[in-house]
């Protein structure tokens, strides 16, 4: 799927989030994905390379394809997080686990900068609402994305951060079919403008 080349304006209800990391380290960012859901569940997503200024493990490349050569040129995350933040900080922001969170605070702290200021809320808590049977203490698969994808038929390529912040979008979407979300998630919003 395509992914924004610019940021969009305007009001979101709500915007998923998501990281790719180059090793262990949570502030290790080389990939930033978000999709940005309008009032009438339309999904747009942008997706940014990241040059995360340290070495890439070989686990980390393996599961997401990542490499040095990949992010060679691109913005650090200090040259990015200013751009972002005014969007992140105005409306709630979703994560599936609380990994993202995690690294955008290692990311801030390590670029010297203030953490978000923002509402994080965990998409994996809202698939357990939705969905406890997908419980592997039951003999589920559990709530990951990988198992919700085959649960809900979702459509993505795992492990992109931008097709991976649609996945999460995508499950709070199909997870307000099922159960009453919490307040944060239906802010009065408007349409979602795309750039031309």
């Amino acid at each position: 799927m395509d992914h924004l080349r610019h940021l969009p304006r305007g009001r979101f209800r709500f915007i998923g989030v998501d990281v790719e990391t180059a090793n262990r380290s949570n502030s290790s960012i080389c990939q930033i994905g978000l999709a940005f859901v309008g009032h009438d569940g339309r999904v747009a997503t942008y997706s940014a390379l990241i040059d995360p200024e340290t070495y890439f493990a070989p686990g980390n490349v393996r599961v997401h394809g990542l490499s040095e050569r990949d992010c060679l040129g691109a913005p650090t995350f200090a040259d990015v997080i200013e751009d972002l933040r005014p969007v992140m900080e105005a409306h709630p922001l979703v994560q599936h686990s609380r990994i993202d969170e995690r690294a955008f605070n290692g990311a801030c702290r390590l670029a010297r900068v203030r953490s978000l200021d923002a509402t994080w809320l965990d998409s994996v808590q809202i698939a357990r609402k939705a969905w406890p049977d997908l419980r592997r203490r039951n003999g589920g698969t559990g709530h990951g994305l990988a198992s919700l994808k085959r649960a809900l038929g979702l459509r993505f390529h795992h492990h992109d951060a931008g097709e991976d912040a649609r996945a999460c979008a995508q499950v709070v979407l199909a997870a307000e079919d099922r159960i009453r979300l919490p307040k944060a998630l239906h802010p009065q919003a408007v349409q979602l403008e795309l750039p031309l």
